[in-house]
């Protein structure tokens, strides 16, 4: 059930920053309470998440797949495109989270 929980935090974690940036300094209002929210239910079902899964393996994971999706679903909603440095450090973080899923004693499956 903890990674269940892990997708669902990353989910609100990546809801909460995208609307971050759409709140404008925390000049609008919804957008605002959006990311307030999203961060509460990020934190709340990460804590979830560190019953069952060690807490560097959950953080290296929540942290590397929300900006992964942060920085591809931005590329599109706000036209961030990152340049080939950025893209190539993206993927390193990627195949990190990867190798960590697949190799790694340490997490309990």
């Amino acid at each position: 059930m903890g990674y269940w929980y892990l997708a669902i935090a990353i989910g609100f974690e990546v809801i909460a920053t995208l609307a971050l940036k759409a709140s404008n300094g925390f000049s609008n209002a919804t957008a605002t309470s959006i990311s307030v929210m999203g961060y509460l239910g990020a934190f709340y079902f990460l804590s979830l998440v560190l019953k069952t899964v060690p807490v560097g393996i959950a953080y290296a994971i929540w942290a590397g797949m929300g900006m992964v999706l942060v920085a591809s679903i931005s590329a599109v909603v706000y036209k961030q495109v990152p340049d080939l440095a950025a893209i190539i450090g993206i993927s390193l973080i990627l195949a990190g989270v990867i190798v960590i899923n697949l190799f790694s004693k340490t997490l309990e499956h």
